[in-house]
């Protein structure tokens, strides 16, 4: 998709080939509203999902109302309970930027996440960020966000760890889990940033264009740390801002045991590839 075709919504699907960088074989249909606001977002915000058709589109509303700059992209999983559905009826009873991208194939939440971010550097939009679809991440938070994208600055990180921000709902061993898991990150990669596992994030879309997305060692829940990993050694500064993480709302979470092993295993994999973050990039 162009960033030309952001101007006109046409109504209906049609059914592409990811080539961005994608993994080959992808199949997805793409849905653009029938009506588009005349002014062309400054953000998409990418929303991986998977059976959330109890939060989407309460989600959606919250995020648009945020500013006529942000607009949005669902990825979806085929979800089995209608999520896609609900997406295009949003998109047929509002004039906005919500956009839909929808997976034929279940490959995952990281794989996801990577096809979100090639979908939405195809649309032209300056910049390009990430979020989950559960509840957790406030939009009311991207205000916030969006002021951390200072000149020079190649992207914020929502981040619950540095001065202001916090956590609802959770339990203690699960609050200390994400500063253990933070911790051995910060340890084993050097990556300096407090919260390297938040998934609600911002970026430019320069920054995102030098990401090797067909020579990631993730396609699962680290590429979150491997896409900043690759940012720092590529030069790049990024910002933390506060944010209120909140516990699942609705729905079922996707997190496991496996899944979070597998993830510190990954980590010592970024390690060996690409080496201990270098000093140059980092914090601004």
């Amino acid at each position: 998709m162009s960033g030309e075709a952001l101007s006109q919504g046409s109504g209906t699907s049609r059914a592409l080939t990811l080539t961005l960088g994608s993994l080959p074989g992808t199949r997805a249909l793409f849905f653009v509203p029938p009506k588009l606001p005349d002014i062309l977002p400054r953000v998409v915000m990418t929303i991986p999902t998977y059976n959330e058709s109890e939060n989407i589109e309460a989600l959606l509303a919250r995020i648009l109302s945020q500013g006529e700059e942000i607009g949005v992209l669902v990825v979806d999983d085929h979800s089995p309970d209608g999520t896609s559905d609900r997406v295009r009826a949003f998109q047929r009873s509002h004039v906005a930027h919500v956009y839909l991208l929808e997976r034929l194939d279940n490959k995952g939440r990281g794989q996801a996440g990577i096809d979100g971010y090639l979908q939405a550097l195809h649309m032209g939009v300056p910049l390009i960020g990430e979020m989950d679809a559960d509840g957790s991440h406030a939009p009311e938070d991207l205000p916030g966000l969006l002021s951390g994208m200072a000149p020079g600055v190649g992207g914020v990180i929502g981040s619950r760890l540095v001065p202001g921000g916090r956590e609802e709902g959770r339990t203690l061993a699960r609050r200390l889990l994400t500063r253990a898991a933070n911790l051995y990150i910060r340890v084993v990669l050097g990556l300096p940033y407090r919260d390297a596992t938040s998934g609600f994030r911002i970026f430019r879309r320069e920054l995102l264009a030098e990401i090797p997305w067909e020579r990631l060692e993730s396609r699962g829940p680290s590429v979150l740390q491997e896409i900043l990993l690759i940012a720092h050694q590529n030069g790049h500064r990024l910002a933390e801002r506060p944010i209120t993480f909140r516990d699942r709302i609705l729905g079922q979470s996707t997190l496991n045991r496996r899944i979070l092993l597998d993830s510190l295993r990954i980590i010592l994999t970024f390690r060996k590839r690409y080496g201990r973050a270098r000093r140059g990039g980092g914090l601004s």
